[in-house]
């Protein structure tokens, strides 16, 4: 039976507006963001104003329908024409306007209650998996308030990688668990995530990377992992189109995965909402009202509700979030980009990663390549702007790693920001209040660790004995100086 469909690229009906409408989203880039219209290979020339008459003839304003972000490049570009840019000429800055840094005006999903036992900050994967593990465990007055749209930070931004290849048990223990999650989500859950074991394979250039991954395959090995170290031409049978002269030798482990991060946040948000809580979008925190060592209330831009607990798991924004309380967190954001390239038919298995280069990219299950790769120069601060620089550095890297993809046209390309600690570990647990509890400072890994973390987390407040995790990862081991570090960080 035919069906109307306003965006055909990502089969948006007109039903998947009218749900994103009833959610209470009237601007274009928080539909995009809930139905994927516009982020299909036409970019939204051709689906665009059909998206913008639904929304006014379900009863939005002119004011409200504003326009997504339109993403660089403006027509579709080779990664080969891109990678003949000369890097070093191109500054970090850009002429495109900064996206999501701040929530668009639109309509709270509902009203502010008066009072929660718990109260989240921050509608990314920490947060929404907080509240529908919470409520699992029997927690039902759970309000999450989030400044702008779901899907709007880093949880939808990033390039939806789960690894358990790290160097420390606990870390691998935390991935595995994340993954053992990841893989019965959909099911679950009732949603898609596109999940699929295809594996990390990572590259090592140097003799130093290639003794470090041999160290890591012993660890992994340790701990029950698949992990093996592969000669050139063996990493070539995993993927052929690989240029072979570029790395020594590489770590492969089959297990890992990638995913599509949308489809989790809606998961976890819709099922959280099923049991009981209650997720209030377009809702900035304004401040705190405390008593002695407690919170007893967070203020708000719709006024304030009084609360049990807090937990602040705005990640890139948990640093400005705890100042309005006076605790001092000592995390900083830095800005990461990423992009994605018109779809192939499937070549690549893994996530390929190039170690000592932050290069990164996978392909989806629809065909399209999805990468990134960080930059030492990137200073530290809220930018989720676009460069030309970075097109120009990961489109020298990926047709040097892989030259088959110098044809790829790059399709469309955006930034989120990692949440950055000195040790590269998270900050959990109560910090300047014995009842504000953090949840942060997971720097590129956050997505990949919040099902396994978020599980813990809930199982604690709700009265289980602490995972270890609470009491190594506190904000005062930074005064203690305990911070061993975690140093498996890409992108």
């Amino acid at each position: 039976m035919a069906k109307t469909l306003l965006c055909a690229c990502e089969d948006v009906t007109p039903a998947d507006v009218r749900r994103a409408y009833d959610l209470g989203y009237r601007d274009l880039e928080s539909v995009k963001r809930y139905t994927g219209a516009g982020t299909g290979p036409c970019q939204g020339k051709t689906c665009l104003a059909l998206v913008v008459r639904e929304l006014l003839r379900l009863g939005a304003t002119p004011a409200e329908v504003t326009p997504f972000t339109v993403r660089p490049p403006l027509h579709p570009t080779p990664l080969g024409a891109l990678a003949s840019l000369d890097p070093e000429a191109l500054s970090l800055e850009s002429g495109v306007p900064p996206a999501g840094a701040a929530p668009r005006a639109s309509r709270p999903s509902a009203p502010l209650p008066e009072r929660a036992a718990v109260v989240i900050l921050g509608g990314g994967i920490m947060g929404l998996g907080l509240a529908y593990n919470l409520c699992r465990r029997g927690v039902r007055d759970v309000v999450l308030l989030e400044r702008g749209y779901l899907n709007a930070g880093a949880s939808g931004r990033n390039g939806g990688g789960v690894r358990a290849q790290w160097t420390t048990p606990t870390m691998i223990r935390l991935a595995r668990r994340s993954l053992e999650i990841g893989e019965r989500f959909a099911a679950e859950m009732g949603i898609n995530t596109w999940f699929r074991r295809g594996g990390y394979l990572f590259l090592a250039p140097t003799p130093q990377l290639v003794e470090r991954i041999e160290k890591n395959a012993q660890l992994h090995a340790s701990q029950g992992m698949r992990t093996r170290i592969l000669a050139p031409a063996e990493a070539r049978e995993v993927v052929p189109e690989l240029d072979a002269s570029r790395f020594l030798a590489a770590a492969w482990n089959p297990d890992d995965a990638v995913v599509f991060p949308w489809p989790f946040i809606w998961g976890y948000a819709g099922q959280a909402e099923a049991l009981g809580a209650r997720v209030l979008t377009f809702t900035q925190v304004t401040g705190f009202e405390t008593e002695g060592r407690r919170i007893r209330a967070v203020r708000t831009d719709r006024g304030r509700i009084a609360c049990g607990t807090v937990v602040n798991a705005c990640g890139a924004w948990s640093p400005e979030i705890a100042a309005l309380a006076g605790v001092k967190l000592p995390n900083h954001p830095e800005r990461h980009e990423i992009l994605v390239t018109e779809p192939l038919k499937p070549w690549l298995g893994p996530m390929v990663s190039v170690l000592g280069s932050g290069l990164y990219f996978s392909q989806s299950l629809r065909g399209e390549i999805v990468g990134g790769m960080g930059d030492p120069d990137e200073p530290p601060g809220i930018d989720m702007r676009s460069s030309l620089r970075f097109l120009a550095r990961f489109s020298r890297a990926i047709s040097a790693c892989a030259p088959v993809t110098a044809g790829l046209k790059v399709m469309r390309q955006w930034a989120g920001c990692y949440d950055v600690t000195p040790d590269n570990n998270p900050i959990l647990g109560a910090a300047g209040f014995e009842n504000f509890l953090q949840l942060s400072g997971f720097v590129g890994h956050g997505f990949m660790m919040a099902p396994a973390v978020t599980e813990l987390m809930a199982g604690w407040m709700a009265g289980d004995a602490p995972d270890e995790i609470f009491e190594r990862f506190t904000l005062e081991r930074f005064e203690r100086g305990d911070t061993a570090g975690e140093d498996f960080i890409i992108g």
